[in-house]
């Protein structure tokens, strides 16, 4: 029980400072994720809202990727497996409680897509200065890619453009 407190409270911390850094200018630049065992940084611009994980309700004849579809506050949302997705791979079967990690980030309603990822855990935020090098993506990297960058821990942090990536005919074609 202390656990989803404690959870709770960053999820209420993060949501806060995402708050703030919208309002007072780039203090972060990006929000910090994990999704299976890649790192991934998505531009606060382009994140929308941090909810806890929900059961989606599953749609027949999509991609494996697509988890199915939730109510989100009030609204109904497409969710996508990052992991899965980002690797072409069906994605890891999990029990409810393997969920309690796991986070739904909305992409920004300014990018017109009710979609939020499905990702294993939040990590923060962070801001240029956390990170030692940086450089370009690779040729044969998707086109959402942006830049990899390596913390000063020596983690490699993948930038993905959500942008981008809402705008991918993949990801926009969930049928199987």
């Amino acid at each position: 029980m202390a656990n989803r407190q404690a959870l709770r409270e960053l999820q209420t911390r993060l949501a806060e400072r995402l708050q703030i850094a919208r309002t007072q200018g780039v203090a972060a630049s990006w929000l910090a994720v994990e999704a299976g065992e890649r790192k991934y940084l998505f531009p606060l611009s382009q994140s929308g809202e941090i909810f806890p994980w929900v059961s989606a309700q599953p749609v027949p004849y999509t991609q494996a990727w697509f988890v199915g579809v939730a109510n989100l506050r009030g609204g109904l949302f497409g969710i996508v497996d990052l992991a899965s997705y980002v690797s072409g791979q069906a994605p890891t079967l999990k029990n409810e409680l393997a969920y309690s990690d796991s986070r739904l980030v909305a992409l920004n309603s300014a990018l017109d897509v009710n979609c939020a990822l499905l990702i294993d855990k939040l990590a923060g935020l962070r801001k240029q200065d956390a990170f030692s090098d940086f450089s370009e993506k690779a040729p044969d990297a998707p086109e959402f890619f942006g830049h990899q960058y390596v913390d000063l821990n020596g983690a490699t942090w993948q930038e993905i453009n959500l942008q981008l990536l809402a705008q991918q005919a993949r990801f926009l074609t969930i049928g199987a």
